[in-house]
C-alpha cells in the first residue's frame, strides 16, 4: 500500500451499489483498499444479490488497522478504520459520505470525496453521461442531499 492507495469508507460502497455506480471505483482510482471493518459494516447489511467485495480483483481489504486514538468514539467503526488507516499510509483520497467523519478527516490532512464528487468525476471523464439520474436513483433508495449541494452539483455537472 502506498500513497497513491484509495481507501474507501462503506457509505460510498452502499450508496454506488444501490445506483448500480461500483464499477465507477477502479475505473476512476484503479484500486480501492477498505479495512476489514468496512467490509464487516457492510456485510452486516448486503443482501443475496450485493456484490461479495472480497472477490472483487480491484478491492484490497487490510485485515489489521491500528486505530487513531484521538478519534471521536461517536464515528462508526468504519470510518474510524478508514481515517487511520488513510493517514497511516498518507493515501492520496479517502471515500466518505457522513459530513462529521469527512470533517474529521479533512482536519486530519485528508483528501476527501463523497460519492457525489465521484459521479462528478465520471462524468467529467465521460464515464457516466449525466449525474442526475444516478442522483434520482440515490434518492429513491432513502439517500438524502441537502437541495443547495444538489443543485451545485448539477450545475457543475452542466445539467
Amino acid at each position: 500500500m502506498s500513497s497513491q492507495s484509495v481507501i474507501a469508507d462503506t457509505g460510498p460502497l452502499i450508496t454506488l451499489i444501490g445506483a448500480g455506480q461500483l464499477t465507477l471505483l477502479p475505473r476512476l482510482y484503479g484500486a480501492v483498499v477498505i479495512p476489514r471493518q468496512v467490509l464487516d459494516e457492510y456485510n452486516n447489511g448486503a443482501t443475496r444479490t450485493d456484490p461479495d467485495l472480497e472477490t472483487l480483483i480491484w478491492m484490497s481489504i487490510v485485515d489489521t488497522v491500528t486505530l487513531d486514538p484521538t478519534l471521536p468514539a461517536e464515528l462508526g467503526p468504519g470510518e474510524r478504520a478508514a481515517i487511520s488507516l488513510a493517514v497511516a499510509v498518507s493515501a492520496r483520497l479517502v471515500l466518505i459520505d457522513e459530513t462529521r467523519a469527512r470533517n474529521i478527516a479533512r482536519r486530519k490532512g485528508l483528501q476527501v470525496a463523497g460519492t457525489l464528487a465521484v459521479l462528478l468525476r465520471a462524468k467529467s471523464l465521460g464515464l457516466i453521461t449525466a449525474v442526475r439520474p444516478v442522483i434520482e436513483t440515490m434518492e429513491a433508495q432513502g439517500r438524502r442531499f441537502g437541495s443547495q449541494l444538489l443543485d451545485d452539483i448539477v450545475r457543475q455537472a452542466g445539467e
